[in-house]
């Protein structure tokens, strides 16, 4: 069993209450439990107030994997149907398009984003084929960035010289964690020795931007073992680190049954582990970004955060600022300036509807004036870990009066020359500085995870 360490002082017992709060992380506003059923007619019509100054940014979901990994949170499948993957992949340039004929014109596409599940799932040739329909359909800005998450046991010399090939530059490893025994629990076994050729053999081929994915709070996970991970991201010179807290929900996600919750550290655990990263890529020469971003200071990233221009959307955070982001893919999320457009989550029902010719629309959220205010609160929130006083509307601030006046007395914020800024003590706690500013938030179990 894992030392489970309860709080030493009352000051310690107020932080684990915070820690154990379950927020959103706000990669939209209003987030996804508050989007409801939109047609797809209304969706086509803000496609088509898109302007010829609009940057594009494509989001392409390929919802398949070889194997389950148990803690898993994605929308995904298990399969290794050769015909399946051949439907999705032309339902995927079908659903493509549409959209692309709804555009009446815009400004290109400033980046393309493939995530799951495993887009090499697709194999090289479904990758190649893919790469190029979306290329005659969208016109490609010369800088486009062109980024993948990749499994590291799926990258061998075909697949990398497929992705360098389709102009992909920037890729995500999903490592977690490099201990053999946490790796056995998780279901997902792939040793620090394939990481490291994974990452050699994406250099070698030209896909010199690397990101790796930690998690915290998995079973078996001690401190030793989080700041082990860590150590070894900074060793492989990964140019962005993401440390993310797990989260066990396997009333949403039965798959995560097979973790015993038992075997999962608590809250003061999780805290200590989440701090001990930090300090690990901090010592390291990486720049703190956010809620669970690390960068080093050369980067695109921390460049952004440095000047003000980080964004959040989601794909977590990112440097892109196009106004349009287009979801393809089953369960894909879109952002136009009109609303959030989610497309049928169910692979059956989304095929269906893109070989009728239907946009796979679902749910959605039109945005009043009052979300966007809000949301850009948030967003600079999230990626600032402060906010100017006079930006906040006097109806909002009085709103938001007492969640923030609790968050300053207990020491997670301070006035500073007329901004709000998040204490070191209250670092953590970004998620609850955000949600100060959230109309909708009514927080239930199993509807977000903990906040650290």
């Amino acid at each position: 069993m894992l030392d489970q360490p309860g709080p030493a002082n009352p000051a310690e017992d107020t932080l684990l209450r915070h820690a154990a709060m379950p927020l959103p992380r706000y990669t939209s506003y209003p987030t996804a439990p508050h989007f409801a059923p939109l047609a797809p007619e209304e969706a086509a019509s803000w496609l088509g107030a898109c302007t010829a100054e609009d940057a594009l940014s494509l989001y392409v979901h390929v919802p398949f994997c070889h194997a389950l990994c148990w803690y898993c949170g994605c929308h995904t499948a298990v399969t290794r149907s050769a015909a399946r993957i051949a439907r999705y992949e032309a339902g995927l340039e079908r659903e493509a398009a549409m959209i692309a004929a709804l555009l009446p014109a815009h400004g290109g596409v400033a980046a393309l984003h493939l995530g799951g599940g495993t887009p090499t799932a697709l194999g090289a040739e479904g990758l190649t084929r893919l790469a190029a329909a979306l290329r005659r359909l969208f016109p490609f800005r010369d800088d486009a960035e062109i980024a993948a998450e990749l499994d590291p046991r799926t990258l061998e010399a075909p697949m990398i010289a497929a992705l360098a090939s389709m102009g992909v530059r920037r890729a995500s490893l999903g490592v977690q964690d490099i201990n053999p025994a946490v790796q056995a629990l998780i279901g997902r076994v792939q040793p620090a020795e394939m990481v490291e050729a994974a990452v050699r053999g994406l250099r070698a081929g030209g896909i010199g931007s690397i990101n790796m994915d930690l998690i915290y709070g998995l079973p078996a996970q001690g401190v030793a073992e989080v700041e082990a991970s860590a150590q070894f991201a900074a060793k492989c010179g990964a140019d962005r680190v993401a440390v993310f807290g797990y989260a066990h929900v396997p009333w949403m996600k039965a798959h995560q049954k097979a973790i015993r919750t038992e075997d999962l550290p608590g809250a003061a655990l999780r805290m200590r582990q989440a701090e001990a990263a930090a300090q690990v890529l901090t010592d390291a020469g990486y720049v703190a970004i956010g809620l669970d971003h690390f960068a080093l200071p050369g980067d695109s990233m921390a460049r952004a955060a440095a000047t003000g221009m980080l964004r959040r959307n989601f794909q977590g955070y990112t440097t892109d600022t196009a106004p349009y982001l287009l979801g393809i893919g089953a369960s894909a999320i879109g952002r136009t300036p009109q609303g959030y457009v989610q497309n049928e989550p169910d692979e059956r029902r989304w095929l269906a509807a893109v070989e009728a010719g239907r946009l796979p629309v679902a749910r959605g959220r039109a945005l009043t004036e009052d979300d966007r205010l809000r949301g850009t609160l948030i967003e600079r929130v999230m990626c600032e870990g402060s906010l100017a006083l006079d930006a906040v509307p006097p109806a909002v601030l009085r709103d938001a009066g007492p969640r923030l006046d609790a968050l300053l007395a207990e020491g997670f914020l301070q006035r500073r020359g007329g901004r709000l800024v998040l204490t070191d003590l209250g670092r953590p706690f970004l998620r609850h500085f955000a949600a100060c500013f959230d109309a909708y938030l009514a927080p239930a179990a199993g509807r977000h995870s903990a906040a650290v």
